[in-house]
């Protein structure tokens, strides 16, 4: 996986060529062990279950933040407003 990223240097498109495949062939080894199929449809499957459970469960949704953080480059907002350089109009 660290290879994967390093790879990839923060950028989407090799994030999704070179982290992606790898992280999703880890996830499909772990959730046959829960009785998912280790395939993209048990892949699906186990994502939308945590995606509903992220709701319920602040234990969950912060463990999937962190886990999307691994294989998400980070992203920046583009600055915005007044001091940004934008304008406000006036009322």
């Amino acid at each position: 996986m660290d290879e994967a990223r390093d790879n990839a240097c923060n950028d989407m498109g090799k994030m999704l060529q070179f982290v992606l495949p790898v992280a999703t062939q880890i996830q499909q080894e772990v959730i046959k062990a829960y009785g998912f199929s280790c395939d993209g449809e048990g892949v699906l499957k186990f994502a939308r279950l945590v995606k509903s459970y992220e709701a319920q469960d602040p234990e969950i949704a912060s463990l999937s933040g962190k886990l999307k953080a691994l294989f998400l480059p980070p992203m920046t907002l583009p600055p915005h407003g007044p001091a940004a350089g934008g304008s406000v109009a006036a009322s």
